[in-house]
């Protein structure tokens, strides 16, 4: 393909390699942001298995939002019929290549780094998908460190089988014995693959070798694992044995799920990061001195003595003064704190901190690290802002006297074009909800109660929902309702978008047909919404975990966002 090309507001700068598929660098030429196309070529065209796959791919990967889960962003057809997914731009490069140059760092970093691909693996097994080809080339890192799962392109989830019974597809090094023998797979097939990866993150080579396909499936079915290189190369006996669990032969001897495997490996990291106390030295002038002549009995007496003298007394034993010299060890400095909240040209944000939180109704344990979310809404006078630096359209029936409220009529296109223009993002679930409902699992921004017996006290304290007026408010108004780290209106005001995929069910699409006679694209991707808005009628309904389902183009009069952005931590 001659360059630069477009395919529709994607303009493409730069082929950055592929296969049966072609992965260029483009530019979004809408909001200006850089991303990754990829396009399945003509002779991936013509095979049918390898389109079937690469749709499954784009539908898969672009319904998982996580933090270490590379980030669809679109999904369409070019005008040669030729399917093409967008995804975000990854700068770094695959495990693969950092394990060659010597980029994956010490212990402790390798084991950060297993760690993320376990959460992002952990996490789309609660979806329902199943990798089925973990291995390095497979895991990108970026130079802060932060891991990306990718390539999904042979993953199986419930519901859709993409290989005919008994044929094998993977990775042969990777792959795990149920795998090898054309059974039928569950998520310990990918538990399986984490371990054989790990090992080699650790050592530097593979656990299993071979000639041929033949003699390494061999291997997988009838060889133990040597370990050996491991703990040649210095490895800890925990990381050793996490790799012999997650690689045994017998799926249900292998730890079930990643939930365990996190757990671990947050276990092991701790201990690592331990800081090791050093007492001070002894100091031989400050020893207590026997008089001469006197019974070695005596001697444990010093004990009592020591005593004494903390007290404030003093004794002396024959001439000698037993004088006690207090001596400290230097103090460990103190990790510099981030601020609670900071001013941003468009609003002040507040700390969201590091750390383990419930999600969603069924209070999954979730770890996020720290991160800072808009205070309030974003309101009319932000946007009018970027509207006036960018040129870009104000939303309909924009107010010129309501500055203070939350804009409104955006879609989740308008809400990222903003967001990129502040130098923030649109929140992912899991950044959202924790900033609604803090650690605790809360059902509330404001805790668990029911926030009040009438309408009237409503109005007065916690939100805008369940209220008869069904109108917008200033975006401070409700202070009693903020969220544990100080956000306002999590709940009530506008419904607020989320960076989520979702997927409409036939209610969904029914819904908006006959409400609304609105006909969505069949190629139009569908994102959620969180923390209810002005016109829910039932508070109950207005819970946490509660969100909403919309195409990508729809904008409403109680459809706003807020924006979230990454915490660096200070020097």
């Amino acid at each position: 393909m001659e360059l630069p090309a477009r395919i529709g507001k994607y303009e493409l700068e730069e082929f950055l390699g592929g296969g049966m598929s072609h992965v260029y660098r483009a530019r979004d030429t809408v909001i200006g942001r850089a991303v990754a196309v990829k396009i399945l070529t003509d002779a991936g065209c013509e095979d049918p298995e390898a389109k079937a796959r690469f749709l499954a791919e784009a539908r898969m990967a672009g319904n998982i939002t996580h933090d270490n889960v590379l980030s669809i962003y679109d999904f369409g057809e070019d005008e040669y019929h030729r399917p093409f997914m967008v995804m975000e731009l990854l700068r770094g490069e695959d495990l693969r290549h950092a394990i060659k140059n010597g980029h994956t760092g010490d212990l402790t970093s390798k084991l950060k780094i297993a760690l993320q691909v376990a959460r992002a693996l952990e996490y789309i097994h609660t979806q329902k998908v199943i990798h089925r080809d973990i291995k390095p080339e497979n895991v990108h890192i970026n130079a802060a460190g932060v891991v990306k799962l990718m390539d999904f392109g042979i993953a199986k989830t419930e519901g859709l089988a993409m290989t005919r019974a008994g044929y094998v597809l993977g990775t042969p090094y990777y792959m795990a014995p149920e795998q090898v023998m054309g059974q039928d797979v569950t998520d310990q097939v990918d538990v399986y693959s984490f371990g054989i990866l790990l090992f080699e993150l650790m050592t530097g080579g593979k656990p299993i070798t071979g000639d041929s396909v033949e003699r390494i499936f061999y291997s997988i079915l009838n060889e133990p694992l040597d370990l050996e290189p491991m703990r040649q190369a210095g490895v800890s006996q925990p990381v050793c044995d996490l790799v012999a669990q997650s690689t045994a032969k017998n799926p249900a001897e292998r730890p079930q799920g990643f939930s365990p495997v996190c757990a671990e490996l947050e276990r092991i990291i701790a201990d690592l990061e331990a800081p090791t106390v050093v007492l001070p030295a002894a100091v031989p002038e400050a020893a207590p001195v026997a008089a001469p002549g006197l019974p070695r009995w005596v001697l444990p007496a010093v004990l009592l003595l020591v005593v004494a003298l903390a007290a404030g007394w003093y004794f002396a034993i024959g001439r000698q003064p037993v004088v006690i010299v207090e001596k400290k060890g230097p103090e460990l400095p103190k990790k510099p704190e981030l601020p609670k909240s900071i001013q941003t040209e468009t609003g002040e944000m507040v700390l969201v901190p590091a750390g383990t939180f419930l999600f969603g109704e069924n209070k999954e344990k979730i770890v996020l690290p720290a991160f800072y979310v808009d205070k309030t809404e974003v309101t009319n006078q932000a946007y009018a802002a970027f509207c006036d630096a960018t040129h870009y359209a104000r939303p309909k029936d924009f107010p010129k006297d309501k500055p203070d409220y939350p804009v409104v009529n955006v879609s989740i296109v308008d809400a990222k074009a903003f967001a990129t223009w502040a130098h923030k993002r649109l929140p992912n679930a899991r950044e959202w909800e924790k900033a609604a409902r803090g650690e605790d699992g809360r059902m509330f921004p404001w805790g668990n109660d029911r926030p009040c017996p009438t309408e009237k006290a409503c109005e007065q304290s916690f939100a805008n929902v369940g209220l008869k007026e069904q109108q917008l408010h200033p975006v401070t108004d409700f202070a009693a309702g903020a969220s544990p780290c100080g956000a306002l209106n999590m709940v009530g005001n506008v419904w607020e978008l989320v960076e989520e995929l979702t997927r409409p069910t036939a209610e969904t699409l029914e819904y908006f047909r006959t409400e609304f006679q609105f006909r969505p694209r069949p190629d139009e991707l569908w994102y959620t919404i969180r923390g209810s808005g002005y016109a829910n009628e039932k508070i109950a309904e207005s819970v946490i975990w509660d969100l909403g389902k919309l195409p990508s183009s729809w904008k409403r009069p109680e459809i706003g966002f807020r924006c979230v952005s990454d915490a660096v931590e200070p020097p």
